[in-house]
């Protein structure tokens, strides 16, 4: 069982998405490297949620 993600880390993973679609991938490191570059989240751990919760995202998105 996996752990539950806040609504705050979807809500702003939802909206980076929507801002920059054609940035995100299904890459852990890459997508934490572009939400690092855009200086909006200084805490890492934080950071990482949404990268991750937007990594699967992008996978769900390509299923469908």
């Amino acid at each position: 069982m996996g752990r539950i993600r806040g609504k705050w880390v979807k809500n702003i993973a939802k909206k980076l998405i929507e801002k920059y679609p054609d940035k995100f991938n299904n890459n852990f490191d890459d997508d934490k490297k572009f939400i690092e570059s855009l200086k909006i989240i200084e805490d890492k751990p934080i950071r990482n949620k949404i990268a991750g919760y937007i990594v699967s995202e992008v996978d769900k998105r390509k299923i469908e």
